[in-house]
């Protein structure tokens, strides 16, 4: 059952969700896909599973991630994304090795308090990408 309150006054509104959600593949908007698969390839090691002439699959591990350029049918002034990538490796301290000078830093390797060490980086089109391991 999940329930909210709908515009924030009176009873909320309650429905049943009734069906599995399987994955979530993000698709990434990008002005050079060429630029973008050589990122994640080169610095992330992600292999390019399949491509045309404006979008892109790419894959490593269970991870997948979907490139595209912008379309037609969604006008887009410039790439943005108001959230992060949080990414589960499995050494996060020999991932940061490898990335701290491959890649423009958000923040660098840290312990936080709620249990993780963890830094941040930005891709080549300024996607925030967090990596993280239990502590």
């Amino acid at each position: 059952m999940f329930c909210y309150d709908q515009f924030k006054r009176g009873a909320p509104v309650c429905y049943k969700v009734f069906m599995k959600l399987n994955r979530l593949v993000p698709i990434l908007w990008t002005n050079d896909l060429d630029q973008t698969i050589e990122f994640y390839q080169r610095l992330l090691g992600f292999e390019c599973q399949n491509r045309i002439e404006s979008w892109a699959v790419l894959k490593k591990d269970s991870v997948e991630l979907m490139l595209s350029l912008p379309n037609a049918h969604e006008p887009v002034a410039r790439i943005q994304f108001t959230g992060s990538f949080y990414f589960h490796p499995d050494n996060v301290v020999e991932l940061w090795q490898s990335l701290q000078d491959k890649a423009t830093v958000v923040y660098p390797l840290e312990d936080f308090d709620y249990g993780m060490r963890e830094f941040a980086i930005r891709d080549n089109n300024g996607y925030i990408l967090q990596f993280g391991q239990e502590i």
